[in-house]
């Protein structure tokens, strides 16, 4: 099986760990071993389950990237094998040029590159932007590999 260079919303579910309307990508629109780009119009509908009676706020826009960089250690994954189990554990430097997400007209574009990492921890640039190319988000993230949830333990 080869991994395809795009996917629809049902490919991505079937590769991160969220799914229903947590799926927040709706579509791959490229990818390679170091970086990803991923498109959706999520933001806008009123279910979105991030969204508060205030509205979709901008630093929701980290979750995007974190689904991003998910879809992106799953893809790299060796063929037939589980992705690492993940979660972020830091965003740095994070520049938000919007109050909401959810006022931004069009498609958001969701890009992360990875820096650098290892077996334990990847370090990801981070940007989401709107249909024009205008950052509304920028950062980096640390994603934490292969640790244990709290309240389990090690055999």
């Amino acid at each position: 099986m080869t991994v395809p260079q795009t996917l629809d919303r049902a490919g991505i579910a079937q590769r991160i760990p969220h799914s229903g309307t947590m799926c927040l990508l709706e579509r791959l629109e490229s990818w390679d071993a170091q970086a990803i780009h991923c498109t959706t119009t999520t933001h806008a509908r009123a279910e979105n389950p991030l969204r508060t009676a205030g509205g979709l706020l901008s630093p929701n826009a980290i979750e995007y990237a974190a689904q991003a960089m998910a879809l992106h250690g799953g893809l790299l994954a060796a063929e037939g094998s589980e992705p690492s189990a993940g979660f972020l554990a830091s965003a740095r430097n994070v520049r938000l040029a919007v109050e909401r997400l959810d006022d931004v007209a069009g498609t958001l574009h969701v890009h992360a590159q990875r820096m650098s990492g290892d077996v334990n921890q990847i370090l990801y640039e981070f940007a989401v932007k709107d249909a024009q190319g205008r950052a509304l988000a920028e950062g980096r993230a640390v994603v934490v590999l292969n640790t244990p949830l709290a309240g389990k333990e090690s055999p």
